[in-house]
């Protein structure tokens, strides 16, 4: 009787326990099938904005004649070039040698490089120019429960959420997948997105799945990592409480199966 008492409550300590472990870890459970599908967010392309940075370079047949349409600092170690950025003004303009003011504002940097190579041709500066425009500063922040939380460059024209938390070492086990927040600058106005990454068809349709540039990623931790930073952390779904809870065990077993 004293045995079946016993392991009756050794059961329900188990069971307890295994409901503190974290059931929302999977990804995407709603695509575990074969064959699962869901439909995407129309895809996003990074567009510059003022105080962005770029780095342009100019290349043609004739080398001497496109050095002059590049943005070089001559003051390096060696007398060495290091091509230089632009950075957009407030007005969504740069200054190029030779060229003078283009807007680039809301453009990518294909477009970017198109204008650019417009103007060469037009002008009748460079026959054959080819335009290379790349990010020199564009990044976001991805805070909270994830590997290596930190500022990640954006290095393609569309980045995406997955990119991101890839980039970041993924999420820590400690990590709530169901609420990954996205805080973005909108007209303004700081925007929260809420992103559930259990579910492909919330993640793929969000209208924060394409990132833009300065936006800021948060994962939030999960109950029981909240609680064992708490003062006192000795509470339900704690290490420290799981093991008070087995030495208790022990200790009955060895009073009631005498």
């Amino acid at each position: 009787m004293k045995s079946k008492i016993f392991m009756t409550f050794l059961t329900s300590v188990l069971m307890l326990a295994s409901c503190s472990t974290p059931k929302d870890i999977v990804y995407f459970q709603d695509m575990s099938k074969p064959d699962s599908q869901t439909t995407v967010a129309s895809p996003q392309t990074i567009l510059l904005r003022p105080q962005d940075k770029i780095t342009i370079i100019i290349n043609s047949k004739d080398k001497t004649l496109a050095e002059m349409f590049n943005l070089k600092n001559t003051s390096g170690t060696g007398g060495g070039q290091n091509q230089l950025s632009y950075t957009i003004d407030k007005d969504g303009f740069i200054d190029m040698p030779v060229i003078g003011k283009i807007s680039v504002n809301g453009l990518s940097r294909n477009e970017v490089a198109e204008k650019i190579k417009e103007e060469l041709i037009t002008k009748e500066f460079i026959k054959d120019p080819v335009v290379i425009v790349e990010f020199s500063n564009l990044g976001i922040s991805v805070l909270g429960e994830v590997q290596s939380p930190g500022r990640i460059n954006i290095d393609r024209d569309q980045f995406t959420i997955i990119d991101a938390i890839s980039m970041a070492g993924d999420l820590t086990i400690n990590g709530r997948r169901e609420n990954v927040r996205v805080l973005r600058n909108e007209n303004g106005y700081k925007r929260t997105y809420v992103i559930d990454l259990t579910s492909g068809a919330e993640v793929f349709n969000s209208p924060a799945y394409y990132l833009q540039q300065n936006d800021e990623i948060y994962v939030e931790p999960n109950n029981p990592k909240i609680r064992m930073s708490t003062t006192n952390g000795n509470t339900a779904f704690t290490p420290t409480f799981w093991i008070s809870m087995a030495s208790f065990a022990i200790t009955l077993s060895a009073i009631f199966l005498r």
